[in-house]
């Protein structure tokens, strides 16, 4: 479905938790993207607060789709999420969009590169290549989504 949700040029736009219903008793749940918002400290650590009692709390939840843009490092939000997140026992998978910026190179180098990181601290993590532009790693994306939904 096109349209579904506003999206914005700028990251850390979404301030809230957003909802979409995929079933009766099934939701995909989005968060505030806070890693790149150009938002103040004291938001940014509001955020942090909700996240984790967010996902602490829910036991609902299947699993974490984390998005992060394959041009740059985890930052160290990204770390502390994966971190907060291992608690729960659950799965993550990163979504490493934009690869449709990089050389074929430069991609398989920060699949890499990222993978490391973070599977030092968490081993439930997966990590993966995304482009909406292109369509690179939709349907892997969507496979891994409908197994933690059914």
């Amino acid at each position: 479905q096109k349209k579904l949700a506003h999206t914005s040029k700028l990251p850390g736009r979404t301030r809230l938790l957003n909802f979409f219903k995929v079933a009766d008793d099934r939701f995909i749940v989005d968060l505030p993207g806070y890693g790149y918002a150009k938002v103040p400290e004291q938001m940014r650590n509001a955020w942090a607060r909700e996240l984790t009692t967010y996902l602490s709390s829910r036991h609902q939840i299947r699993g974490l789709f984390a998005v992060m843009d394959i041009r740059h490092a985890p930052t160290a939000l990204d770390e502390q999420l994966v971190e907060w997140f291992a608690v729960t026992g659950k799965p993550i998978h990163v979504l490493l969009t934009k690869s449709d910026k990089l050389k074929r190179t430069q991609v398989q180098n920060q699949l890499r590169v990222v993978s490391d990181i973070l599977l030092r601290h968490y081993s439930q993590v997966t990590v993966q290549v995304f482009s909406s532009l292109n369509r690179t790693g939709l349907d892997e994306a969507r496979s891994r989504l409908v197994s933690w939904l059914t």
